[in-house]
């Protein structure tokens, strides 16, 4: 596991990096960034995601999170014309502030002044105003999903992310005209690639972020790992299935920011997930097993050829994604009930 960290709170760990026999590489981030430029992550089509949702995380939790870890900018830039700030503004802001006198005035115990203060400062007065604001929501009964948007500008996301195409994202945002958040985030995933050797598997290997995968010239086996009461760490192994929907079970806890690895739990994501109608199947775009030299548009699971990368299974090129290989994983012929 690579991790790198950035500025401003930013971070890409890289939780999987594998390498088919044909050279083809595939690698799976944990990143936290602003959620304020998720936006412009999410216009990146080759990517599979799972993130942290404001619908999934209860009030106060969120309210937390924002007060420990509270997202802001990296480079305050000035005003001007385009798209770019290039130079930083450094100017006090000014806001006014209720102040309290020891001894009443003619307009009572307190007074509106005019009160500066620094950038950063009245950023997280901003953040307080919204939490004060989505408090008294939550308080009169409003659900979370209405309430955690309040939140939203200040708030850092986590993101499970994988792909076999990241050049046009770099080419695009590890660039001094993106925005410079970011640009932090590319940066650091760059340097994250860069720094992490990928594994290489076979055609019947699985890239299983969060799951282990050991191999020698004797045996290979998924595995996990598990803390027995005395807390002393021990490996678990897995089946190939269990081992898949352990991985699926991770990537899908994003959505709420928790990870709990047992089979237990991912047995019971995995009915809630693919079970379910409609099936739920984000969470298993993240498992890949290389393709083979036999591969053909006729393979379980391809779904369509390029002329320049050759055959694709979802967004992923030269391996095959195990969403494709779930029955009714998206809906093509949709009519309302």
């Amino acid at each position: 596991m690579v991790k790198v960290e950035g500025k401003g709170g930013i971070s890409a760990t890289i939780v999987a990096d594998s390498v088919s026999p044909s050279g083809k590489r595939i690698t799976t981030y944990e990143l936290e960034y602003p959620r304020f430029i998720h936006s412009e992550f999410m216009t990146h089509r080759l990517f599979s995601r799972n993130a942290a949702s404001s619908r999934a995380i209860p009030v106060p939790k969120m309210i937390e999170h924002i007060k420990i870890n509270t997202a802001m900018p990296i480079h305050w830039g000035a005003n001007q014309r385009g798209m770019q700030a290039e130079a930083e503004c450094v100017e006090p802001i000014s806001l006014e502030a209720l102040q309290e006198f020891d001894e009443p005035s003619d307009s009572g115990l307190f007074q509106l002044i005019n009160d500066e203060v620094d950038r950063a400062e009245a950023w997280r007065r901003a953040m307080g105003d919204a939490v004060y604001t989505a408090e008294a929501f939550h308080e009169a009964g409003y659900h979370k999903q209405i309430v955690n948007r309040l939140l939203e500008p200040f708030q850092f996301i986590k993101v499970v992310c994988t792909a076999t195409e990241y050049d046009n994202f770099f080419w695009l945002r590890n660039h001094k005209d993106a925005q410079p958040e970011i640009k932090e985030l590319a940066r650091c995933m760059w340097e994250a690639r860069e720094q992490s050797s990928p594994n290489g598997l076979w055609v019947d290997e699985w890239h299983l972020p969060y799951v282990e995968f050991y191999k020698d010239s004797d045996e290979s086996y998924y595995f996990i790992y598990n803390s027995d009461p005395d807390g002393q760490q021990y490996e678990q192994r897995l089946s190939e299935e269990d081992a898949i929907k352990v991985s699926a079970s991770c990537c899908a806890q994003v959505s709420y920011r928790l990870t709990d690895n047992s089979v237990h739990k991912a047995l019971k994501i995995y009915d809630m997930l693919v079970n379910s109608k409609p099936v739920h199947a984000s969470p298993f775009e993240h498992q890949a097993r290389p393709m083979d030299d036999e591969t053909d548009l006729d393979t379980e699971g391809v779904t369509g050829y390029n002329n320049r990368l050759g055959y694709y299974s979802g967004n992923f090129f030269g391996w095959i994604q195990h969403r494709q290989l779930i029955d009714e994983n998206a809906c093509w012929d949709y009519e309302p009930e």
